[in-house]
Parts: C-alpha cells; structure tokens; sequence
C-alpha cells in the first residue's frame, strides 16, 4: 500500500491527481494529463497541473496533521516538546491558509482530491488512535515518528514542486516550506534523534 502510495505522490507532482483512486485501492491511480494549465486570477502567471498538485498536497497533508499536534498540551507536560509543536503548527497552518488561497486563485476544486489516501507523511486514523491513547515517552516516541514522517515527505515534495513548478507564488511557499520544514526537522532530531538500526552480529 505504500509503494502504490508513493507512486501516486510522484504522479501527483508531475502531473496532478484525478482524485479518483484511493492509495489503498487495486490497478494504478488515474492521473490527469500533463498538457492543460490554469490561468491565475489574482497572481503573476499561470498555474501548471504540477503546481496544483501539490497545493493540493500540501493542503490534505497539513489538514491530516494539525489534529496531531492538537494532542500535544493535554498529552505531555514537557516545553521542549510543547514548544516545537507550536512552532509546526504556526507556520504549517500559515503554509495551509496560503496554499488554500493558491488554489482559490487557480480555481481548482475545493474539494480534497486525496480524501482516503493514506499516502506517506499522512497519518491515518488508526494512527492517530493511537496517539490519543499514549501518554509519557510512548507519547513522545509516536509523535517524533508521526512529525518526522510529515515533516521529511513536505520538504521533499515542496522540492519537487521548487523544480518543476512554474507559477511564481506557488514555488515561492514551496522555498518557505522547505526552509521551515527543515528547521522543524533539526530541532525534533534535537528532541528524538532519529533511531538508528543496530550493528550486526560478528
């Protein structure tokens, strides 16, 4: 499920989603060709089905995240880590309303086209069950999972659209969220180092 949800994310950034066929789903996604554009409404340029995309993306993302770091002040009493889930959330829910009004723009459907796609960086419900049930470091060791996750999957994708996007504004909040992205992900390695696979066996 995985693999197929990976590539769907690759065709979602070169040539946008037709939102029909769910990750978990069988045969391959439906992708939209890559030859139409959207002419902008209210920015410089126009709007390639690669920068639509990934607003796209981005949005179902933060919108699948923010309940995550809404558990935090009731999960765990610590500052560093309640700290650094205020700062994810202030500049991704920023990166939200801006990729919203994006869109707008574009006039793109304002619907999700990744509703039930549990695609990688996207926590799943089952997931976030869990969450809501851990406290202490159980807690800490699923967030720092979750967060890392989220946060490695936006700044590769965003990277994928600074390359390949065209409209102005779009490649310029993908700069803005590799740049923040990146700093949340030093400072959770500060927090959770990233686990590393034991040595093996002589």
């Amino acid at each position: 499920m995985r693999a197929r949800a990976a590539l769907l994310t690759t065709a979602v950034l070169l040539a946008g989603c037709a939102g029909g066929t769910p990750a978990d789903s069988a045969g391959p996604p439906t992708v939209a060709p890559a030859a139409s554009t959207s002419s902008s409404v209210g920015s410089a340029g126009s709007f390639s089905p690669t920068d639509i995309a990934w607003l796209q993306l981005t949005a179902a993302m933060t919108d699948r995240l923010l309940p995550v770091l809404d558990l935090v002040p009731t999960r765990t009493t610590d500052p560093a880590w309640r700290r650094l889930a205020a700062d994810v959330r202030a500049s991704n829910r920023a990166d939200l309303s801006r990729s919203r009004q994006l869109l707008r723009e574009a006039g793109a459907p304002t619907t999700n086209p990744h509703e039930g796609h549990d695609m990688p960086g996207m926590i799943t419900t089952d997931e976030l069950t869990a969450l809501r049930s851990a406290t202490g470091e159980t807690f800490h060791r699923l967030l720092a999972a979750h967060l890392r996750a989220y946060l490695t999957q936006t700044v590769r994708v965003a990277t994928a659209e600074q390359k390949s996007g065209v409209h102005p504004a779009t490649t310029t909040l993908a700069a803005t969220v590799i740049r923040s992205n990146t700093t949340h992900q030093q400072n959770l390695n500060n927090l959770s180092p990233t686990p590393t696979s034991p040595a093996p066996a002589r």
